[in-house]
């Protein structure tokens, strides 16, 4: 397969971009979370129509094929002067298959390296893991 510039999508033809995601893993159940955050949604006339809705799947996009994922919860950030613009969102994702991880993991270096996101424990980190994930 050719290589391809790993993409994040919610809404179909509408790439995002990703600011900081966070993975952790809980030993007690085995599963895995990864918090992505997006702080200036490129589809933001689709995130405002969206507001009372929830985000059904996220598409990721790289050279082994597509995978979606579907937010065991999202969380929306507004501010401005009357606190009613969107400034970002995040979507909470659990998998608890170690092969789907695996496969996320490979999808978030890809991305991590084309998008030039560091890899760290601080929570200035782009890029972010805890509990050995």
């Amino acid at each position: 397969m050719v290589d391809q510039v790993p993409y994040i999508q919610i809404f179909k033809d509408l790439p995002e971009e990703l600011s900081h995601v966070s993975l952790r893993h809980d030993p007690s159940t085995g599963t895995h979370v990864a918090v992505m955050r997006f702080q200036s949604p490129t589809s933001i006339e689709n995130f405002l129509a969206f507001r009372r809705s929830s985000v059904n799947a996220i598409h990721l996009i790289d050279s082994e094929g597509e995978i979606l994922v579907e937010p065991a919860g999202v969380r929306m950030y507004y501010g401005g002067p009357e606190g009613e613009d969107l400034k970002g969102f995040e979507c909470k994702v659990e998998i608890d298959r170690s092969d789907h991880w695996d496969r996320f993991m490979r999808f978030m270096h890809r991305y991590a390296e084309a998008h030039g996101m560091a890899h760290g424990e601080s929570k200035q980190a782009a890029y972010s893991s805890a509990n050995g994930a």
